[in-house]
């Protein structure tokens, strides 16, 4: 195993803060986070893939063949509210994406999303990486404003990004978050 592989390695950890909770994702996951996903019918219309009905079971199979996805479920205390990834992890570059993310609306308009991603950054740039990368869908204010609340700035548009599910040729707004920054009080 090269030092690449073992520092990719070490981002895929349980990291929790109280009541948020980071776990590898597992097949014990599987029905928590198909209750979850069932939540929300009407996000999944901006997501790249859909995680409802019939799509949820082909969604997750595609997902756990993604080698450069390292996949948590996201628990509130004991009950799976979501999922998240770090993405693409390039040691090499010291950069990763956290993405992928969808939490309940349980959730949601909390603390829940800020310590969950907080969790995540803290740990990249303790693992060695300096940069972390989002790409949102650009009709996804939300997740744009909370990425920027985070110390995130928005360095381009990438035109035709990707295909979604339903066939929408989606932009992909591009935010990163150098570790410089986050140390100088991005995460306030």
């Amino acid at each position: 195993m090269t030092s690449s592989d073992e520092k990719t390695l070490k981002l895929l950890v349980s990291l929790s803060d109280g009541a948020v909770r980071l776990v590898p994702f597992d097949d014990s996951h599987i029905e928590g986070l198909r209750a979850a996903c069932a939540e929300d019918e009407y996000i999944w219309d901006i997501y790249p893939i859909s995680m409802l009905g019939e799509h949820f079971d082909r969604s997750v199979a595609m997902l756990s063949t993604m080698t450069d996805y390292l996949r948590f479920a996201v628990l509130h205390e004991d009950r799976v509210v979501g999922m998240t990834h770090f993405l693409k992890p390039d040691p090499e570059k010291g950069i990763v994406e956290i993405g992928g993310t969808y939490i309940s609306p349980l959730v949601r308009g909390t603390s829940f999303n800020r310590i969950m991603k907080t969790l995540m950054i803290d740990h990249a740039f303790a693992s060695g990486f300096h940069t972390i990368a989002f790409r949102i869908d650009t009709r996804n204010g939300r997740s744009m404003r909370a990425v920027e609340k985070l110390g995130a700035r928005q360095i381009s548009i990438l035109r035709k990004d990707m295909t979604t599910w339903t066939g929408y040729v989606r932009d992909a707004a591009l935010f990163e978050l150098k570790s410089a920054d986050w140390r100088k009080g991005g995460q306030s």
